[in-house]
């Protein structure tokens, strides 16, 4: 694994930091002396991270912010308050997500996987986007899967309403997030803010299947204990995030993909420059902003 930059005196928000690849990100950064804001559900347990991470950043601090990233208006009231207590962020971690196996629906009627994978990110970079620019040199990392390869982008039916497949709703927000990355980057171009899609691998011991099947939770659970040379603990999957998040070797990288510690080369479609540019546009139509950001 490349050295990691000292991220002194740096600002990292990360979601789904209260467990798993997000928690190991937000202690290893903690550990260079960054100031780490972890987003999540579960006060108690936030609680615990933030003590931890405490210990490890030296003058640094911990904070812990609790949101519902399946509601769009608990994600505009996680940003206001960040922008409320901070006046910078040096990096962005959009790592929280799910896996649905019956399709459900937000608050707002979006099904909940393509809302909680994909639209939570892309409203929540909207709405900090300013502060990464002032802040720069800056980065959003934004954790996708290898099962992006096998997804495709349905505008006809984004909410997969007919025929529901929990792998396939699962696979098409995970191209969301490489697409929504390639455009971003080009977006930011000139700005100092890089953008950079992640795969951490297989990691079965992760919480994101808690909606999974009880079958597909019991194979993951057995995944995870087995020595299965395709699977990673939490620990090898949280490497490439945190290389993303703080490797010298990647200041000026963006509009990439990453997995296993280097650049690699993602779908066929993730690479389709008039999707990327649609879907662009309907997700901001679907969280009720201009499709212009950041250029705004």
């Amino acid at each position: 694994m490349p050295p990691i930059t000292d991220p002194d005196e740096k600002v990292v928000l990360i979601t789904g930091g209260t467990s798993g690849i997000g928690r190991e990100t937000a202690l290893a950064l903690a550990e260079r002396g960054a100031s780490i804001a972890i987003v999540g559900r579960n006060r108690e347990r936030g609680r615990e991270v933030a003590r931890e991470i405490d210990t490890r950043n030296g003058d640094g601090w911990a904070e812990l912010y609790v949101a519902d990233l399946a509601s769009q208006e608990s994600v505009r009231n996680l940003a206001a308050e960040f922008e409320n207590r901070h006046d910078r962020l040096d990096v962005l971690v959009n790592n929280a997500g799910t896996f649905r196996h019956r399709r459900t629906e937000t608050e707002d009627g979006i099904e909940a996987t393509f809302a909680v994978n994909h639209l939570a990110p892309f409203l929540l970079t909207h709405l900090l986007v300013d502060m990464l620019v002032e802040s720069a040199p800056a980065r959003i990392v934004t954790v996708t899967s290898e099962l992006h390869e096998r997804g495709t982008i349905d505008f006809g039916d984004l909410g997969r309403e007919n025929d529901y497949d929990d792998m396939e709703a699962y696979a098409q927000s995970k191209l969301a997030n490489v697409l929504f990355t390639r455009e971003l980057a080009e977006r930011l171009r000139e700005t100092g803010v890089t953008a950079n899609a992640v795969n951490p691998g297989f990691v079965p011991g992760t919480a994101f299947t808690r909606e999974a099947s009880i079958r597909g939770r019991l194979t993951l659970g057995l995944f995870s204990i087995l020595p299965l040379p395709f699977t990673k603990n939490v620990e090898e999957g949280a490497e490439t995030v945190i290389m993303a998040a703080a490797s010298p070797e990647l200041t000026d990288v963006t509009g990439e993909y990453l997995s296993d510690g280097e650049i690699a080369e993602s779908s066929a479609e993730s690479r389709d420059r008039d999707v990327r540019k649609r879907l662009w546009d309907v997700s901001a139509g679907l969280v009720g902003i201009s499709p212009e950001y950041p250029i705004r």
